[in-house]
C-alpha cells in the first residue's frame, strides 16, 4: 500500500486509513496480518512515539502522518 504524501488533504488521508480499516474488519481475527507499505511518515524521536515504534529513529522529528498511522496502528493493536 502507499498512503498518500504529506502535501495532500487531512480528508483524503483519513479516507486512505478509513478504506484500509475496512480491510482490516474483513480479515479473521486468527489470521497473521503483516502491512508493509509506504506511509509517508516520518517518524521523529519524540517519546510518545516510542511505545509505539520503540527507541531508533531516522529523523529528529516527526511529520503530520505519523499521528495518523500511530493512531491507526494502536487502533489495530499492532505491537501487542
Amino acid at each position: 500500500m502507499h498512503a498518500p504524501s504529506g502535501e495532500k488533504s487531512d480528508d483524503l488521508k483519513y479516507s486512505f486509513y478509513d478504506e484500509l480499516g475496512q480491510v482490516f474488519y474483513h480479515i479473521p481475527k486468527y489470521h497473521t496480518i503483516i502491512l508493509l507499505g509506504d506511509f509517508n511518515a516520518k517518524v521523529g524521536r519524540e517519546n510518545i512515539f516510542k511505545p509505539t515504534y520503540g527507541n531508533e529513529s531516522l529523523h529528529q522529528e516527526s511529520n503530520d502522518n505519523v499521528v495518523i498511522i500511530v493512531n491507526f496502528a494502536t487502533s489495530k493493536k499492532f505491537g501487542s
